[in-house]
């Protein structure tokens, strides 16, 4: 990857390494996001690393959006915010499985990145906040995405009453999975605990999961059934099928 400046891409090893790096927080202005849609592109085309990792530098994850590309004197519309929701969803959809590591504070555009990412740690250093309504927006797609971990009563709380949410308590909520200091061992143990990294089905089975608050029972079954249909006939179904033969003689 050429040409970043807000972020840092590292790839080895089947891993794909992803950090914002901006001077004051890692906040994240309209250079980020075009930066993180060009790394969708190269890890949907290009990339053959099956996980993607995603870090802050310099003691945050990200400390939310940076405005200073906003002029209030201007007129304002919704087009940025669509280019970001746009991005999220692209990070969400990722055919790999996605971690993110959280070190400080992870605010706004920062808890949604955290929240479109299969995996979350964070160390105890690690807090999560969602200030927008206080500042007189609204916290994205965060609406969307939050209740589904922590339930609807705890994420109208921390929408609208924009507590900073500790480490220990975001893993009491669901928004973390798991609570270590060292990182890279966590990274490690996240890595180790998705085993056989089949990306056809780890792709599958997040959009099912994600469909699971929204759709019937009905559809559900009928969107199952093809995307398992599409799942045995992967190269990775297909090789469980020959171990099995020759593990029964």
């Amino acid at each position: 990857m050429n040409d970043l400046r807000t972020l840092r891409y590292d790839e080895h090893d089947g891993v794909a390494t992803v950090t914002l790096s901006r001077p004051g927080g890692n906040r994240i202005n309209v250079r980020m996001v075009k930066e993180l849609t060009a790394v969708c592109d190269h890890l949907e085309d290009s990339s053959q690393a099956q996980v993607v990792v995603f870090r802050g530098d310099g003691g945050a994850f990200s400390e939310g959006m940076d405005f200073t590309d906003w002029n209030p004197k201007e007129a304002l519309d919704i087009h940025g915010f669509n280019r970001w929701e746009k991005c999220c969803t692209r990070l969400e959809r990722l055919p790999k499985a996605t971690i993110a590591l959280v070190d400080g504070p992870a605010v706004g555009g920062g808890f949604q990145i955290a929240l479109v990412c299969d995996l979350r740690v964070g160390t105890s250093r690690a807090t999560f906040q969602l200030p927008e309504v206080q500042l007189g927006f609204l916290p994205g797609m965060g609406t969307f995405r939050l209740a589904k971990y922590v339930g609807l009563g705890h994420a109208k709380r921390l929408a609208l009453t924009s507590p900073v949410v500790d480490a220990q308590e975001a893993a009491r909520l669901g928004i973390l999975d798991a609570v270590n200091d060292d990182l890279d061992a966590a990274q490690a143990q996240m890595i180790a605990a998705l085993g056989p990294n089949h990306s056809v089905a780890i792709e599958l089975t997040r959009r099912l999961l994600n469909e699971s608050f929204s759709t019937s029972y009905e559809n559900a079954l009928g969107h199952f059934l093809a995307a398992q249909h599409r799942a045995i006939t992967q190269t990775a179904f297909l090789d469980t099928l020959q171990r099995a033969k020759k593990a029964d003689g």
